[in-house]
């Protein structure tokens, strides 16, 4: 087999469904809530829900670092995907957490797509009161430490559109914020073409 194409992963809301479990778990503490998920057109979504960017921080934050987060279970479609296709690609989970959530999402990884992907990478997402090194600023700038990276997908637009620009080949994970217009078995489809 010759060199493996390498595609490189977003974990929160790609591999697993981080916004959709945090979310049911907070309007079950807002009863008052009348926003479904598919009206987070938004991400962050804490001007869709009438709070503080803080407050939604320290939520999903707190999400972060439950046991919730260790037993979300991963998007079905891209486990099925993985077990089809995965040992024809070299696979790179890279993500923005905090940096004292980066653990959580490292060991959720490794036990839920380890056979596949053996590196992890994270840009750590700004927190009040932290104080710690910046290597680089984004993610478009760490895909290109990791390169060659032949293929990119996230679900956020800023990340997908600069990755993009850099000329880095970058899809949407469909989500409500993106407006992807492919469904995830399709996105995935799209990835044997890389």
């Amino acid at each position: 087999m010759g060199m493996r194409k390498t595609i490189v992963w977003d974990v929160d809301d790609v591999l697993n469904d981080l916004m959709g479990e945090w979310f049911r778990g907070w309007r079950h503490d807002h009863p008052e809530c009348t926003v479904a998920y598919e009206d987070l057109k938004n991400n962050p979504p804490h001007g869709i829900l009438g709070i503080s960017m803080d407050s939604y921080l320290q939520s999903l934050d707190n999400f972060r670092l439950s046991p919730h987060y260790g037993n979300l279970a991963p998007v079905r479609e891209v486990k099925d995907w993985f077990l089809q296709h995965g040992d024809s690609f070299r696979h790179i989970a890279l993500t923005a957490v905090p940096l004292r959530a980066a653990s959580s999402s490292g060991q959720w990884v490794l036990r839920n797509f380890g056979t596949w992907i053996r590196t992890f990478h994270f840009v750590p997402s700004k927190r009040k009161g932290e104080m710690i090194p910046n290597y680089e600023n984004d993610k478009t700038e760490a895909l290109k430490v990791l390169g060659p990276v032949h293929f990119f997908i996230d679900d956020h637009p800023d990340h997908v559109v600069a990755a993009q620009k850099a000329g880095i080949p970058a899809l949407f994970f469909p989500r409500p914020w993106n407006h992807s217009g492919m469904s995830i078995s399709v996105t995935l489809s799209r990835m044997m073409t890389c």
